[in-house]
């Protein structure tokens, strides 16, 4: 598994997907939260609906812009919810996270930037 991982976030049909062809993901949606937070996450990113580079990690790395904080295990619907530190956001992160991590994360750093001219979502 990676230190750092990188994702390419767009909207379909109104909501945040994702697609990772590397663990087999195509559309993964962010829900319950989550995608409230890639709301907030880019603003200062124009057109970001059509996609952008999310950079994350357990692991502080350089221009980190958010560390989204583990709050419990979701036992009914499996997945973990995680807080945004210093907000009052909070959102849930569905078994998918799993392709990333061996273990829920107590922390995750997050960078939200514009995708590179030219580059694939």
């Amino acid at each position: 598994m990676n230190t750092i991982n990188v994702i390419a976030p767009y909207k379909w049909n109104g909501m945040w997907v994702f697609d990772d062809e590397s663990v087999g993901l195509l559309r993964e949606a962010f829900v319950s939260g989550a995608d409230t937070m890639l709301d907030e996450v880019t603003r200062h990113i124009p057109n970001a609906e059509n996609g952008f580079r999310l950079t994350f990690a357990e692991v502080k790395f350089p221009g980190f812009m958010v560390q989204l904080e583990w709050s419990r295990e979701d036992p009914d619907v499996g997945g973990n919810w995680y807080r945004w530190s210093g907000t009052e956001l909070e959102g849930w992160l569905c078994p998918a996270l799993f392709h990333y991590f061996e273990a829920a994360p107590k922390a995750i750093y997050v960078r939200a930037e514009p995708l590179p001219e030219g580059a694939k979502k």
